[in-house]
């Protein structure tokens, strides 16, 4: 079975050696897997709740689609497109805005964090905040949804917003489906490398830290002034340092093959001064990085054919999401008039809202289920299982025995809940099952 892999970057600024080590290099390099369809785009619409300097917008989607395509992305292999190219993403984003509670967007880390660090300042709760920043889960959903990834590479911050867009796909399924599945439930993929890079002082590389090491803008005297600053520690030349207390090596090994990393190493105790370190680092980085530094200039200096290349992936994006988009609407009832007489209005049934329950797998590796009322609050909540098929077993237990099932279920009540709320959950759920 194909796997489609679905990777995004906002496109507020310029990519830094981090970026390259952590998201571009390994996705690139997994794009290239059999069995993988992938999906690179833009989010050019996300980058409009972070900023709102168009010159700023407007350069840095032109400097990332030329880093991707010099860094090594096949724009005929991948599907390689700006997310403002895809008018089918804002229209499924109000779709699944439709289905989504407020209190699950409450409940967001980003949304969150703007509300503690507002009171921590004594500001009203949602000062600045906007329905951009509000509503941003629901929009990376609809990325991820319109073209129904399998697995989505992330952060560690991210995999909420992965959650989240399991369960808007859920509940979309089930009010509309009729017995089909629109969408596939995407699986966060957390990639522990991402976080790995130090920058100059040895924390992780972050602009916000102002110790990042740039990745082909400055050219090469910008990479060797960035490595000059990595800072080491006193020992003089001829002292024997230890590799594995300098973030340096961490660096010269993100580049670097096994061999050539123990020879570094070995060079390092035997007392090679941090000048001559830095000036290998340098070497080192620089014969990869600048082969892709050269077509990084060559396309910025003619961004038609980035443009050429942005506007073919958005054929083949819209070619996908075009046809399940047509689906949506019908299935949500925005369809063409049809005469009277052609198709009688059917009569239908009012049907209460039921709870749902929903499976997941966590960043842990392991697999979960929880059951959420038809408002979305959590009624249960499971503990941790090996395998996704334990989790569904108790699932089918439970939507088919009911309370019976509760004694022994492996499962966690909502704090608060009321024992009889529960119970009518559950007896709703057998009733729908039989």
């Amino acid at each position: 079975m194909t796997q489609r892999v679905l990777t995004g970057i906002t496109t507020t600024g310029t990519l830094h050696l981090g970026n390259y080590v952590g998201a571009l290099r390994p996705a690139i390099v997994a794009s290239r897997a059999p069995g993988v369809e992938s999906f690179f785009f833009m989010a050019d619409y996300h980058a409009l709740i972070k900023c709102d300097e168009p010159d700023r917008i407007e350069a840095s989607r032109l400097q990332i689609a030329a880093t991707w395509i010099a860094a090594g992305l096949d724009t005929d292999r991948a599907v390689f497109y700006r997310q403002s190219d895809i008018p089918e993403i804002p229209e499924l984003t109000w779709l699944l805005t439709c289905v989504t509670s407020k209190g699950q967007m409450n409940r967001a880390h980003a949304y969150k964090g703007a509300v503690d660090a507002n009171l921590a300042a004594g500001e009203d709760p949602d000062a600045g905040i906007t329905m951009g920043l509000y509503s941003y889960p629901i929009l990376m959903a609809a990325d991820i949804l319109m073209f129904n990834a399998h697995r989505v590479p992330v952060g560690k911050d991210q995999v909420q917003h992965i959650e989240m867009a399991r369960d808007v796909a859920q509940r979309f399924n089930h009010l509309f489906g009729q017995g089909r599945e629109f969408f596939v439930l995407p699986e966060a993929e957390v990639e522990a490398e991402m976080e790995l890079l130090p920058g100059l002082d040895g924390r992780k590389m972050s602009k916000s830290y102002d110790n990042v090491i740039p990745l082909f803008e400055g050219g090469a005297k910008a990479l060797r002034e960035a490595i000059a600053r990595i800072v080491t520690d006193s020992k003089l030349p001829g002292e024997p340092k230890d590799p594995d207390s300098s973030h340096l090596v961490s660096i010269f090994d993100a580049f670097a093959t096994p061999e050539q990393r123990a020879a570094f190493r070995a060079e390092l105790r035997a007392g090679l001064a941090w000048g001559e370190a830095k000036q290998r680092l340098f070497d080192q980085i620089d014969s990869q990085i600048g082969p892709m530094r050269a077509r990084y200039e060559e396309l910025m200096a003619h961004p038609e054919r980035i443009e050429e290349i942005l506007q073919r992936g958005a054929t083949k994006a819209r070619a996908i999401a075009a046809p399940l988009l047509a689906e949506l609407r019908h299935a949500v009832g925005l369809r063409p008039f049809q005469a009277l007489q052609a198709k009688a209005t059917p009569v239908v049934k009012a049907k209460s809202a039921l709870p749902l329950f929903k499976q997941y797998r966590e960043a842990d590796g392991k697999f979960y289920f929880k059951l959420t009322a038809a408002d979305g609050s959590l009624l249960l909540q499971s503990q941790a299982f090996e395998q996704g098929r334990e989790a569904g077993q108790w699932v089918a237990r439970l939507k088919k025995d009911g309370a019976a099932a509760l004694a022994t279920a492996p499962v966690q009540r909502a704090e608060g809940l009321a024992e009889a709320e529960l119970l009518a959950a559950l007896a709703a759920l057998q009733a729908d099952a039989a």
